[in-house]
């Protein structure tokens, strides 16, 4: 069990208020373990269930699938500077011909017509060929089921926007806003990209079936920022902004834009002002997050509950690719090796009982995620990174969680949390840069923490 003193200050950042949270139960106290949250009934929630725990030494499984995400290929027509599939090893690329035996193999693993079917690359749209014929059949045998598929933009036109809105996708658009020329090239400078981009919003915009996918890094620390963007973009401030976390290290590029050590507080302070000023509403990483906290603390949420944020642990999330192939995730192909030094492949769909999911490493067993307060929040980062790049990527996805942890807990109390006493590293104990001990010759008046604030 993790417990952790958080010291908090209140709106006028004028009271300092002491609180006790544990990380295992979701419980937030005060000193004598009263509890400052108004919490849910234990008689009106419902029951939780354990998450599946994942290991080389005692790997998952897959069943049935309910979310079904098939990679195409890795094959695209960028090479973005973070992009997780950059350096991944290709296996033999598929193509229209495997589209039959792929199709008449469904019925021996997926026994239950899936909620969800993901269409991915690479740059999926350079599969046109496979993914027409593959969407419009897998349409016809699961005509309920939700389609998506993510995009650089850079290959829509009339007929395929046509084509996506016909077959009922939702499309995401991976941009990231001002930051873009760190990601690659930008397919609002070519005319036909952007008015094929724009054609294709206003388009799905109303059926609740298109958003901008939009990464941080350390060129691109403000959510605030990119929401201004894409509003300005497309002259509706309800558009919908995906995504919307730091990036995870896959690779030098990725470590290259992660946080400085330098960096945490400011980009903690952003990160926090952005939200605490409502400059983000529109970001669904930022939305979700924040009320998944919050009522991970009302529900008193078990951590024995939480699965991997990714969701590829689950049992019935499979990536697979037409040669039948059972992958990691969507983001690897069947050549490549895990960091672990397990191959990416992890079965077939032909032998579905025998999938291992031994490149995975659940939260519990990390040395850092059981003692970390933002738990709850960050849900283990990526499940596959070990080394230096889990150790970057924790790194960004510590301060990526902190700010919608004090938001959180300012939202159901009213106080701010400024820092957190615990087993941690001293580096992330100080929340915002404010914990410093007064130096000599400070005025006494001085307010015991001023609450973060950075020009608008």
């Amino acid at each position: 069990m993790a417990k952790f003193l958080i010291t908090a200050v209140d709106a006028r950042a004028e009271t300092v208020v002491p609180l006790l949270y544990d990380n295992m139960d979701s419980s937030l106290t005060d000193l004598e373990g009263r509890s400052v949250v108004r919490t849910v009934d234990a008689s009106l929630r419902a029951p939780t269930v354990d998450a599946p725990v994942t290991s080389r030494e005692a790997p998952l499984g897959k069943t049935s699938p309910r979310i079904l995400k098939i990679s195409l290929g890795l094959s695209c027509n960028y090479a973005c500077e973070y992009c997780s599939q950059r350096f991944v090893a290709r296996n033999v690329e598929t193509n229209p011909d495997d589209i039959s035996e792929f199709l008449e193999s469904l019925d021996t693993w997926v026994l239950n017509p899936p909620d969800a079917v993901e269409f991915w690359g690479g740059e999926p749209l350079v599969y046109i060929k496979t993914l027409r014929p593959l969407a419009q059949a897998l349409r016809e045998k699961f005509p309920a089921a939700r389609f998506s598929v993510i995009t650089n933009g850079s290959l829509l036109n009339r007929e395929i926007n046509q084509w996506l809105d016909d077959l009922g996708f939702t499309v995401s658009i991976s941009h990231d806003g001002p930051g873009q020329h760190v990601r690659g090239p930008d397919p609002l400078d070519d005319p036909q990209s952007r008015a094929a981009i724009l054609e294709l919003y206003r388009t799905l915009a109303p059926k609740g079936r298109i958003s901008f996918n939009a990464m941080l890094n350390r060129e691109n620390q403000s959510r605030a920022a990119i929401q201004a963007f894409f509003v300005e973009l497309i002259g509706d401030p309800e558009v919908l902004i995906g995504e919307g976390g730091f990036v995870d290290a896959y690779d030098a590029g990725g470590i290259a834009q992660s946080l400085r050590p330098e960096e945490f507080h400011s980009f903690r302070r952003q990160a926090f002002h952005d939200i605490r000023h409502g400059k983000v509403g529109r970001i669904s990483s930022v939305r979700d997050r924040v009320m998944s906290f919050v009522n991970s603390l009302r529900f008193e949420r078990p951590a024995s509950s939480l699965g991997q944020k990714c969701g590829m642990d689950r049992l019935d999330s499979i990536a697979v690719d037409l040669k039948g192939n059972v992958l990691t995730c969507q983001n690897v192909s069947a050549a490549a090796l895990a960091p672990n030094g397990e191959s990416h492949r992890i079965g077939h769909t032909s032998q579905l009982g025998q999938v291992a999911l031994k490149t995975a490493t659940h939260w519990s067993h990390r040395t850092e995620c059981p003692g970390c307060p933002v738990l709850q929040i960050c849900k283990g980062a990526c499940m596959f990174l070990q080394g230096p790049l889990w150790e970057a990527s924790c790194d960004n996805a510590y301060s990526d969680a902190l700010p919608i942890f004090a938001a959180g807990i300012e939202f159901l109390t009213g106080l701010v949390p400024v820092h957190i006493e615990g087993d941690l590293p001293e580096a992330r104990k100080d929340v915002f840069g404010f914990s410093k001990p007064r130096e000599a010759g400070e005025s006494a008046n001085r307010k015991p923490f001023p609450i973060p604030v950075v020009a608008a």
